[in-house]
């Protein structure tokens, strides 16, 4: 019998509120992998008492069978994953539960010492990126530089690595004192490395071992859709991919494999950092749903841009990861207002446009107006329970989408997700 990986990626510019969603899904599966990005990514949890925000591992730490399994696609910064999984296991979660693939990246000191220097010189320009050395990784991986975790497993041929990095680094950055001191952080990365050590698995063999065993697996996205390298508003973007592709390349196996595509949507549009935002709210009503939302950032704590809901964004996302259905977050967020906003089309002149020219100083945006709800939705627990206005504001996204919605949120707890 061999197994499948069903997805669940988000489908705006992250921050969709993909951590409890895996959550919730997780309770189906044998396996949940992350398959890119790095611990720029923060997923939220809160079940009951407990409230986690991730950064690397998996978000279905707290279904206590469930493996977790960072992959090939991810690349990993050796203490930030120990201060994660001590962590962890503080609350009681067991860690020997977690592995990493062989083939991932690692994201040395010097890499964020490059970021942060690299967006200080972009100035007005910059990227708006966390500053943790996730884009230097892997412009390192691409450069045939980088180093995997397998290679940190012999320390004499992981101390030779670091210094050809570092040799690499102060011949492409001529400013070298922005670079940490390699004494220390050689020091500082054997011994992460020597205590992440029998965490690392042969990746590829991991996964196809569960595929044939017939496990299911669950592949976790991190940011989102339209900030993918390839697809997303570059160069506004992540340095990995986002998109359902990135499973194939990210956890080491063949489309036949991939199952199900759930996209995560949430019920308005955030965006954090520099780029186009078409549907983006610069008055009371943004300041509104930043506030009711708490949309500040897990890693960061950056306020976010916010605006109306984008059907042509999300339109754009469903085509590209080959979406088979839905799950919308923060419905309970756009309680009050008297009317709620969608992003229907764009446009350049007198002609439809596509979000690739949304930078343009003539864009614009075709918005459409629904009746809003005054009463508080959080405690709905089924479909039935909601105001009429709100059953069909789900109704005409599912519409302008192409999609079903097949879950819903209206609190940040596990209980509040409610199947459509």
């Amino acid at each position: 019998m061999s197994g499948r990986i069903d997805a669940v990626l988000g489908m705006q510019w992250g921050d969709e509120g993909k951590g409890r969603i895996v959550d919730w899904y997780a309770r189906d599966y044998d396996v949940v992998a992350r398959f890119g990005g790095g611990d720029n990514a923060g997923h939220r949890i809160e079940v009951g008492e407990k409230k986690l925000a991730l950064r690397l591992v998996p978000s279905a730490a707290l279904h206590p069978t469930v493996e977790l399994f960072v992959g090939s696609g991810c690349v990993v910064n050796l203490e930030g994953a120990l201060d994660e999984l001590a962590r962890l296991a503080e609350v009681g979660v067991d860690i020997s539960r977690v592995k990493f693939s062989d083939r991932a990246h690692i994201v040395l000191p010097d890499h964020g010492a490059i970021d942060q220097a690299s967006e200080r010189a972009r100035g007005a320009e910059k990227i708006g990126t966390t500053g943790r050395g996730i884009g230097p990784a892997y412009a390192d991986r691409v450069s045939r530089l980088g180093i995997t975790l397998g290679e940190t497993i012999d320390e004499r041929h992981f101390r030779n690595r670091l210094r050809a990095v570092r040799s690499a680094h102060e011949r492409a950055f001529p400013n070298a004192e922005i670079l940490p001191d390699f004494a220390e952080m050689e020091e500082r990365m054997l011994a992460a490395a020597a205590r992440l050590r029998a965490a690392i698995v042969d990746g590829v063999g991991y996964m196809h071992a569960r595929l044939a065993a017939g496990k299911r697996i669950l592949a976790e996205g991190a940011q989102g859709t339209l900030l993918d390298i390839s697809f997303g508003s570059y160069p506004y973007v992540t340095s990995s991919q986002c998109t359902a592709g990135g499973i194939c390349t990210g956890l080491g196996v063949g489309p036949s494999a991939i199952g199900r595509v759930i996209g995560i949507l949430k019920a308005y549009t955030t965006r954090v950092g520099s780029g186009p935002f078409p549907s983006e709210l610069l008055d009371a009503e943004g300041d509104r749903l930043r506030e009711a939302g708490r949309e500040f950032g897990t890693v960061t704590g950056r306020a976010r841009r916010c605006g109306w809901f984008d059907a042509v964004a999300a339109r754009y996302a469903a085509a590209l990861n080959g979406a088979h259905a839905v799950a919308l977050t923060k419905l309970d967020v756009l309680s009050g207002f008297d009317r709620i906003g969608i992003v229907t089309g764009y446009r350049l002149g007198d002609r439809e446009a596509t979000l690739s020219e949304a930078a343009h100083p003539d864009f614009g945006v075709e918005v459409e107006y629904l009746d809003g709800w005054t009463e508080d939705i959080r405690e709905a627990r089924r479909s039935s329970e909601l105001p009429v206005t709100a059953r069909r504001y789900i109704a005409r996204l599912e519409s302008l989408v192409g999609l079903p919605i097949e879950l819903f949120s209206v609190g940040p707890e596990r209980e509040a997700l409610i199947r459509a």
